[in-house]
Formats: C-alpha cells, structure tokens, sequence
C-alpha cells in the first residue's frame, strides 16, 4: 500500500488567502445576489439584465457576437435567451443575409423592461462604487478588462 500524499494545512491557508480566481469567484457571487436582489422587483436576474443590455443597439445583435461579449458559448446563450423570449422580451430573427444564422434583437416590452430596470443598476452600482471608492471601483474594472 503507497504512503498517501497530502496538502498541508498551510497551503490551503495560502491559497484562501491569495487565489485571484477564488477571490474573483466570490466577489462574481456576491455582486450576482446583489443585482438579484436588486432588480427582482422588475422580473430580472443579473445575467438576463446583462443580456439584454447587450441587444441594446441599433441593429439586430448576431448570437456569436452577443455570445462573445458575454463570454458565453452559444449553447449557454441559447439557453440564457429561453425565458427572455418565451416572455416576448427577445426575438430571435433568422439573418436575411445567412439564412443559417440568427439575430437577436429587444421587442418593445424589453426595451421598456430594460428602461425600467437601468435606474435599478444604476443606483446599486453607485452605491459599490462609493463602498470601493471611484477609484479603487475604477482600478478593479481595469484589472478585470485586463484578465478577460
């Protein structure tokens, strides 16, 4: 029978303290709740607010391009887009120009969804950036560009 090989205690010490991804998944979880919380008076989550935010733009968004954006696959973004079309916030178009490929775009209940929920995020994410400080806030969004 082989000697089994352990981690010291020390070392998960270490790396509760230090792991950038441990840190960044807790923060990413916490914000998560937060938005939640936040926007369920308006029938949203964060991601599906972050979605549809993506759509907003004067042209049908592609899926790849949406998908990209939110550094999703499009298995994941088909998904993510079931309920948001299911309740005519989101159509899904087939491009007229690749009959193969679809477009998103927001029908106008979720472009006033969306005007009604963008106050909410506004003043919770006010409201993390006084708690970081304007500029602590601003340096975290920086570094997060930088690693994605």
């Amino acid at each position: 029978m082989s000697k089994r090989e352990t981690v010291p205690f020390e070392t998960t010490l270490h790396v509760r303290d230090t792991c950038l991804c441990l840190h960044a998944q807790r923060a990413a979880r916490s914000l998560a709740r937060r938005f939640d919380d936040a926007l369920r008076p308006v029938g949203l989550n964060n991601g599906q607010f972050s979605l549809m935010m993506s759509l907003n733009r004067p042209e049908p968004a592609r899926m790849g391009d949406v998908a990209s954006l939110l550094a999703m696959d499009r298995t994941t973004l088909t998904a993510a887009l079931k309920p948001l079309t299911r309740r005519g916030l989101v159509e899904i178009l087939i491009d007229p120009k690749d009959k193969r490929s679809r477009r998103l775009v927001l029908t106008d209940a979720g472009r006033a969804l969306l005007a009604e929920a963008v106050p909410i995020w506004e003043k919770n994410h006010a409201e993390i950036d006084k708690l970081l400080g304007d500029a602590e806030a601003q340096r975290l969004r920086d570094g997060l560009v930088t690693l994605s």
